[in-house]
């Protein structure tokens, strides 16, 4: 018992030695790294059995996962209908799904959604930079809004914006003080919301300086909503994520299940967050917990219950309006469709919400990107792209364990986003590269090298901070499924942050070959994927 409760109090140990470092940036982020190792250590000793990714790992009221998914409907792209049971399934046409390539394409059609929005504008990043571009950003936002009120019939146009508070709050100029003229001048129209870890509490929280804080738990969740149109990416609203920081993104154009879900998503965790006021203070929503002062168990079975009922609220609405999502015998043709007055192309492409809140016992991605990764038969491919190289222990043992073929895309040292920086920190993209190394040590270790590659991203005066899955099944040059979103695969996505990403589900042939250009080349032609060399 001494033994584990010493292995527990290890990362405790390291932030609390954090406090000890103001002014040592570089040092106290790589300690954070290795509390990270020492937290997958422990993943280690407590290895699952694949067939337990199937157990009942959320709360109550999500259905069971009782046999193995392939078994369930083992035909192309319907073997995926599985996660419904999970989490709300949304049908749609792929001619409404649109994957961007470059940062300059996001920003741009961010700054278009924003101005021609009549209804709602819902942002979640971990943070907002402090640039003129990022200002730029904020004047759509504030020109929208004043056009709102001068039009001939005023539109009720509400911008809600939910960021971490930690990393919102750092420093003189931040997050906050960039949106805080909205607010004073639009307060009836604008919201924005600080999600504060209850980990960070008491002596920790006074201990860490806030350049480090955010290494205890954050809001990483990237959703950019306009009216009904949506961005779901990997991409913080940062001027680098708009012009050399290579993220994915894709756009789905009037989805508005798609949009309510998401919006009642960041509204429920805007409600357990804190409240940016006009004075730059922040108060707590009326008769909720204070995430860092009150009770953290209550806080976090209230935070619990506040998602789980939009996830099974809309899942239940889905069911009811889409009995059968798949394509089968007992479906309308779309003609017939037409005639009974649904216009709506018949849908060919699926989209899954997969959302992961570990501090709130929440941890729907975890459970479906594990029953994908251990459900690839032999013949299957399956691409991973990760930004940070940092598996959870799970993850790398279902890569190493499972048949499917595997080719992992890394950062190469020189655009990591350490790279070339001062002091002890310039060392972080040499210590990823460590834990690469071990990675690939073990694939050869088992004679996997043929099975499992992996390569690096290096591309001139850029920075990578893309992360994803897609999945070919056995004898298709096609993917049909792809993972895109905030996680990284990590220890933190899994066990500290909030996450959230789509899995997109299509049987279109023109959408399949989309994702499999930003798969094959995960971006414009200058990318050099350079192969890592064997240890041996």
């Amino acid at each position: 018992m001494a033994v584990a409760a010493a292995a527990a109090a290890g990362p405790v140990f390291w932030r609390r030695l954090l406090g000890l470092l103001p002014g040592r940036p570089g040092l106290a982020a790589l300690l954070g790294r290795l509390s990270d190792r020492l937290g997958r250590n422990r993943d280690r000793q407590r290895r699952r059995s694949p067939w337990l990714l199937l157990a009942p790992l959320l709360s109550p009221t999500v259905p069971q996962v009782t046999s193995p998914p392939c078994c369930l409907c083992p035909e192309g792209v319907h073997r995926f209908q599985w996660i419904r049971n999970l989490v709300p399934e949304f049908g749609v046409s792929s001619s409404h799904v649109r994957v961007l390539s470059s940062p300059a394409e996001f920003f741009e059609l961010m700054k278009g959604q924003i101005r021609v929005a009549k209804k709602r504008v819902v942002m979640a990043s971990l943070y907002l930079g402090t640039g003129p571009l990022e200002q730029e950003l904020v004047d759509c936002l504030e020109s929208t809004l004043e056009k709102s009120l001068q039009a001939k019939f005023p539109s009720n146009l509400k911008v809600s914006i939910l960021l971490d508070f930690t990393r919102g709050s750092r420093g003189r100029k931040n997050s906050r003080t960039m949106l805080l003229p909205l607010l004073q001048r639009f307060p009836e129209q604008v919201r924005v919301s600080l999600f504060h870890t209850p980990h960070l509490r008491g002596l920790l929280r006074l201990l860490i300086p806030e350049r480090f804080n955010e290494t205890i738990g954050l809001q990483h969740i990237k959703v950019y909503l306009f009216d009904n149109s949506v961005i779901l990416s990997g991409a913080n609203l940062s001027d680098s994520y708009f012009t050399n920081r290579q993220d994915r993104y894709v756009f789905l154009q009037d989805c508005v299940e798609i949009a309510d879900f998401f919006t009642e998503l960041v509204d429920a965790v805007g409600d357990v967050s804190l409240q940016l006021q006009g004075d730059d203070t922040v108060q707590v929503v009326d008769g909720m917990v204070h995430p860092y002062k009150g009770d953290r168990a209550e806080y976090c079975k209230a935070a619990n219950k506040r998602v789980m009922d939009v996830i099974n609220s809309a899942r239940t609405r889905q069911q009811m309006l889409h009995a059968q999502t798949f394509h089968s015998n007992s479906l309308l043709t779309q003609e017939d469709a037409a005639a009974a007055g649904d216009r709506r192309p018949a849908p060919d492409t699926w989209i899954y919400p997969l959302i992961q809140m570990k501090p709130f016992e929440i941890q729907i991605d975890e459970i479906v990107t594990e029953t994908l990764l251990t459900e690839a038969e032999r013949g299957a491919k399956v691409y991973l792209t990760t930004g940070y190289f940092n598996l959870t222990q799970a993850y790398m043992d279902l890569v190493l364990g499972t048949r499917a073929e595997y080719q992992i895309l890394l950062a190469s040292p020189e655009v990591n986003g350490f790279f070339g920086a001062k002091g002890v920190a310039g060392a972080i993209p040499a210590a990823y590269v460590h834990i690469e190394r071990q990675f690939y040590s073990e694939v050869c270790s088992l004679g996997q090298q043929e099975r499992v590659q992996l390569q690096e991203y290096w591309r001139r005066g850029w920075t990578f901070h893309a992360k994803g899955l897609w999945l070919y099944l056995a004898g298709s040059s096609l993917p049909c499924l792809t993972l895109i979103g905030s996680p990284n695969f990590g220890y933190r996505s899994v066990h500290r942050d909030l996450e959230a990403q789509i899995a997109i589900v299509t049987e279109n042939e023109a959408l399949q070959q989309q994702l499999h250009q930003g798969c094959s080349q995960r971006l414009p032609l200058q990318l050099c994927a350079r192969a890592v060399e064997s240890p041996w």
